[in-house]
């Protein structure tokens, strides 16, 4: 039996803690915050409740892995009701389009029917695609511990899979070898922006994201997504597992094994491992400032920070007509969006808040998430760049905020969405809002985004350089959100073994 220490209470951590625990090891969860569940967090007030960060899951066989490799099948535990449609999307060009929860074949017809025949075909085409990168490169890139360029170089012992996989290619040059109508070319962008990315320079690879989603649908479980997080720390608390809460982590000690950590508080806990669910930068630059954590900081200088959000939490009076779980409302210019967040382009090395941005709105039919049946919770995200007041980027700046979702309420208003009249009130949440209250650089979502053909092999190990030491959640390998978060937990509980 192994001392474990787990740094964070994201789903990451306690994901990894609940598998750890139920293979034998003596764990302790340590969490900054007063509350556990990192960025997938609940806000209650006045009697509506939000989902602070995701919304929906995909690929939910990583979480049904979990729970029935540590004790009762997940659906004991939670309700996972399936999203039809999974989304409405409104184009510049003034096309509305529902996408479909019933499957690939599902989507494509919906595409025929919107913009015709060819539509349909392209997108079915596109599918088979993003289903031959999906096969080939799930185990190796998204199951199994990353090793470096070699990971790359098995495949290309068939030159038939390199092509499929196509390194080279970013994920908008595949979908032009595809897609001809702008509608869907804009969609397939925007599953970039799941990593926290940029479309132009994120691989083809990023392909495999839609097809999650549309091969094995979107979930949603009644009360808020929050409560996966929940769910998972009761299964970790069952096997042993102490989550503390409050006790933010000064240092990890190793020299050059882990040894344990040292809290803010002054005391030290031994360990003989130690699972970081921090984000990777905060873990090399604060917490292993010393030789240690060198070669982790020297990587991460190779990476491409990902994107930030700006988010409005809306109370409602009133019901809007019509409306879906999801809502994105598309800009006229996606590439001005993706300049001001990253620096380029016409912004290069001035990122700023979008002018017209993407607006993504969650706004769940769900009882539990409101006082009463004549009002409605809205979570409102636009795609930001990270908090960064040496870089120019300062969201605390005064009046910034408050005037910026001013502008936000204005475009949602111009795209067919007016609920300003309807408005009982806003809770504002920044980029330098996610800095302070989850430690992630800048407030960026994903740590590192995929921005480039060797985004993959520079995010961070599960494995780290230190013995004894280990990385999971969305900033280490193999990426972020709660499918790859998942699999995160899995790698390490492996890489680690029973007690």
């Amino acid at each position: 039996m192994a001392r474990v220490i787990v740094v964070g209470a994201g789903l990451g951590g306690l994901s990894a803690a609940a598998r750890l625990g139920a293979l034998g090891h003596q764990v302790t969860v340590l969490e900054q915050a007063e509350q556990i569940g990192g960025k997938l967090g609940l806000l209650r007030r006045e009697g509506f409740g939000f989902d602070t960060g995701p919304s929906l899951l995909t690929l939910p066989a990583v979480y049904r892995d979990l729970f029935l490799k540590t004790g009762q099948p997940l659906e004991d535990v939670l309700a996972l009701v399936p999203l039809d449609p999974a989304c409405h999307y409104r184009f510049p060009g003034g096309l509305e389009w529902d996408m479909p929860g019933s499957g690939p074949a599902g989507v494509s017809r919906a595409w025929a029917e919107a913009l015709g025949p060819r539509a349909g075909q392209d997108w079915a085409a596109f599918h088979r695609r993003a289903a031959g990168i999906w096969d080939l490169t799930r185990d190796p890139f998204l199951e199994s511990p990353l090793d470096g360029m070699r990971t790359l170089l098995g495949l290309a012992r068939n030159p038939a899979d390199i092509r499929t996989v196509a390194p080279w290619l970013s994920l908008r040059g595949l979908g032009r070898q595809y897609l001809q109508a702008p509608e869907q070319r804009m969609f397939l962008d925007r599953y970039a922006t799941y990593t926290g990315s940029d479309p132009r320079r994120a691989p083809a690879a990023l392909a495999t994201v839609p097809f999650v989603e549309h091969a094995f649908g979107s979930w949603y479980v009644p009360g808020g997504l929050w409560q996966l997080g929940a769910a998972v720390a009761d299964r970790a608390t069952s096997h042993g597992v102490k989550i503390l809460t409050s006790s933010p982590v000064e240092q990890v000690i190793a020299s050059p094994q882990v040894e344990g950590v040292r809290l803010e508080s002054g005391e030290t806990l031994p360990a003989d491992v130690v699972v970081s669910g921090v984000e990777a930068a905060h873990l090399y630059r604060d917490l292993l400032p010393g030789a240690e954590g060198k070669g982790g900081r020297r990587a991460l200088a190779k990476a491409s920070p990902s994107l930030s959000g700006f988010v409005m939490l809306l109370a409602l009076r009133g019901r809007t007509p019509g409306l879906r779980h999801h809502t994105v409302l598309f800009p006229t210019d996606y590439d001005a969006e993706f300049d001001h967040v990253f620096g380029t382009g016409k912004q290069a090395g001035k990122p700023s808040p979008v002018p017209d941005p993407t607006v993504y709105i969650s706004a769940p039919d769900d009882p539990a998430l409101r006082p009463d049946d004549d009002h409605e919770a809205w979570f409102v995200l636009v795609n930001a760049p990270r908090h960064a007041p040496d870089a120019g980027m300062d969201w605390d700046a005064p009046g910034l905020a408050e005037s910026y979702a001013h502008k936000i309420l204005g475009r949602m208003a111009e795209r067919g969405l007016d609920v300003r009249d309807r408005l009982l009130w806003n809770e504002i949440r920044t980029p330098a809002d996610l800095e302070r209250n989850t430690r992630s650089t800048g407030g960026a979502i994903y740590g590192s985004s995929s921005n480039g053909a060797r985004s993959a092999f520079l995010r961070p190990a599960n494995r780290s350089p230190v013995p004894g030491l280990f990385l999971v959640g969305g900033s280490s390998h193999p990426g972020g959100g709660l499918p790859l978060v998942g699999l995160s937990a899995a790698i390490v509980a492996d890489l680690i073994g029973p007690a």
